[in-house]
Formats: C-alpha cells, structure tokens, sequence
C-alpha cells in the first residue's frame, strides 16, 4: 500500500468501485431478458419502479417474501459451481408467494462478498435471472456490496426480496374442507434446505465434493447442488383454472411442518407415504445418517417440493392441467379430521 503524495484510496481499503461498475454492465442484459408487463426503469438507479396497472391489476394486494439459500451456499463455494445457485434464491421466494396466492411480479437481490469477482458474480446473478425469467418475474434491481474484513476470501452472501400481487379476495388458503385432495408436486432433490444437515452426512461418509455421486451421475457436489424447482408458472394455471384451496411449499420443517400451514385447525392432512418413492438421495442422506423416519419426514421435502390441496371433483382435471405443465403429479391423500399430519405407510 502506497499513501505518500498520492493518498489513500478506497481501492487500497479493498473496495474497487469500479469492478461494482463492470459488473452491472455485465449483468444489465441478463436482468433485460426478465421485463415483463408493469416493468419500468433498468439497472443503475437508487430505485427501482415498477406499474402495477401495466401489469394488468385492478384493484391489487401486495404481497412480499424475502429468504436466502442457506448454507447450499458452502457448497456453491467450495465446488466453484456456482451458476444455479441464483435459481434456488429466486424459487425460495417465489415458490412462497404462489403459496399465498399471488403471482410473482418483480425481485432484487442482495449478492456480498469480501472481494468483488466479477466473472463469477456474473455467472451468480445469471443464475438469478434464469430464476426470474422462469417465473415471469422481473429482476428490477439488487445490491452488490464488496466488504473486506468481513467474509473469508471467496465466500460470499446471497439474500432475495421478491414482490407479488393477486387481485382483492384472490388469498390463499381459501375454502379447505374435509375430503380435499393432496397432490404432490415432484421435488429436484434436497431444494434449499437442511443442507447443514447434508454437509454433516457427507463428512461422515469421507466423501469428497468432487468423488462419484452415490444416487445419481455426475459428481456429489453437481447431485447435492441441483436447484429448487419453481412451481410459479404451474400453480398459477391451476389456481386459475378453479378448486385449488390451498398451495404448500415443502421447505424448512419439510412434509410434517409445512402442510399443517394450510389447514385449518380441526382439519389434518393424510399422507399415504406409499403413494410415491423416496428418490435415491434421500435414501442415501437416511442411510448413511441411520435417520428415523420421522426425522427424514420433518428435515427433507423427501421428493415432494409443493402440495397442492383441491377439491375432490377437481383432482383428476387438475392433476392433468399440472402434468401438461410439465409436473410430476402424486395424489398423496386427503384433509380429514385431526391435526397435523397423520402418516399411512412407510417411506424408508
């Protein structure tokens, strides 16, 4: 570090603006491919605007959801594979708001690190804006923040905020009665969560990032880092369509938290654990941990990301809608009387 006649700079603290620059011109025709009706101003200026009556909403309710990706972030960063982790931050909110009824209509990013890569922060905000693209949400807008000192070299932080709107008494959960269908909606693997639970299973079996995947092709790292599917798209053409009552994320808590969300007290949901099979990486994950079933039923999606809650003399036509959206459908029981989650069969 140079001070003499010249004077220190901002670049000798370790913040190069001019990197923070770059990459919003490398990231400016990414974040163009996501505009969609209501968008209004691009990349670079101290907010983002956004027209809810160009987006086709009358008289709109707002609805927000903010979340991060968790420590699937350690992997991402000790793999360097990191372009799909922006899809996970993005179907972590996203995959929220459908739940509440709303469609998803514009999202901003968080993205720190202690010493600003551009090449990669490109690729990582690529990510983020497949997610979008893939949700019909518009990515409006985010913060890069270069902060040395506070993260090790090459880790780095990601948050989302994504904003969605449903017409006045569109809300979900609405209308759940006894006799409701549950259909489940295929995961893609672990999704976003439990991955503390992952990186301690995957230490135990001396396992490296890099070695053969035990369930799947590829690596354990690319197997492990398989995003979280977006459900956006498909559920709003089942809401649209008529009989959805209640839409379920299986995330943190997995099938024994998540469901009972939905429901209203004195109602359970019935899940008929034969009704699919436990994909291969959690069969692994429970093995190689000795996991209970119980605990694999509370800590994983166990292949099942979203539960849809419909009508009985709407579930066939639903289950077809979802599958030509291109879901794989499971009808995993009914709401009944009780509380909670009530299981039949066994998973493991």
């Amino acid at each position: 570090m140079t001070t003499g006649h010249n004077g220190l700079t901002y670049a000798d603290a370790g913040v190069d603006i001019d990197a923070g620059n770059a990459l919003v011109e490398r990231i400016k025709p990414a974040a163009k491919r996501t505009n969609r009706a209501g968008t209004m101003s691009g990349l670079g200026g101290f907010g983002a605007l956004f027209d809810l009556k160009a987006a086709g909403y009358s008289d709109p309710v707002l609805v927000a959801a903010t979340d991060g990706v968790g420590t699937k972030l350690r992997i991402a960063i000790d793999t360097g594979n990191v372009d799909t982790i922006g899809v996970d931050l993005v179907a972590m909110c996203v995959n929220d708001l459908v739940c509440q009824g709303a469609e998803p209509l514009f999202f901003l990013d968080y993205f720190a690190t202690g010493k600003l890569n551009v090449d990669e922060a490109t690729r990582i905000i690529n990510g983020i804006a497949a997610g979008c693209e893939a949700s019909g949400c518009a990515l409006i807008g985010g913060e890069t923040a270069e902060m040395p000192g506070m993260y090790h070299k090459g880790d780095f932080d990601l948050a989302g905020f994504a904003v969605g709107a449903m017409e006045r008494g569109g809300d979900l959960p609405a209308g759940v009665v006894e006799g409701d269908v549950l259909l489940g909606l295929a995961s893609n693997g672990v999704h976003s969560n439990g991955y503390s639970f992952v990186r301690k299973v995957v230490e135990l079996s001396g396992l490296a990032w890099d070695a053969a995947s035990p369930f799947s092709e590829g690596s354990l790292g690319e197997a492990l880092l398989a995003p979280t599917r977006l459900y956006v798209k498909q559920a709003l053409a089942a809401v649209r369509a008529g009989g959805v009552h209640a839409l379920a994320h299986i995330t943190g808590g997995g099938l024994t938290e998540n469901p009972p969300r939905v429901i209203p007290d004195g109602l359970a949901c019935e899940i008929d654990l034969s009704s699919w099979t436990l994909p291969p990486v959690f069969r692994w994950l429970a093995t190689t941990a000795n996991m209970s079933q119980p605990e694999l039923l509370k800590t994983f999606n166990c292949g099942i990301g979203m539960i849809a809650v419909v009508a009985a003399d709407r579930a066939a036509a639903l289950t077809e809608l979802l599958r030509t959206e291109g879901e794989t459908v499971v009808e995993l029981g009914r709401v009944v009387a009780g509380e909670g989650v009530i299981y039949k069969g066994k998973l493991l």
